[in-house]
């Protein structure tokens, strides 16, 4: 089974939520937003007070 590409790390809310995504193969963290079923939904990247996206360090292996 292949790995998946984003995992979701943090939630928080349920009508109105956010998340924060991480795309496991670049490492760089995504932040979600929405607020509720009718009104939208947002995602940016989540970036550090250097103004630099967060990144996590991910494991790169042969078996993508």
């Amino acid at each position: 089974m292949a790995k998946e590409r984003f995992v979701e790390v943090y939630s928080q809310g349920i009508i109105r939520g956010t998340k924060i995504i991480v795309d496991t193969e670049t490492g760089v963290n995504y932040l979600m937003g929405s607020n509720g079923k009718h009104a939208g939904t947002g995602l940016t990247v989540l970036v550090g007070q250097d103004g630099k996206p967060v990144v996590t360090p991910v494991k790169q292996g042969k078996n993508k």
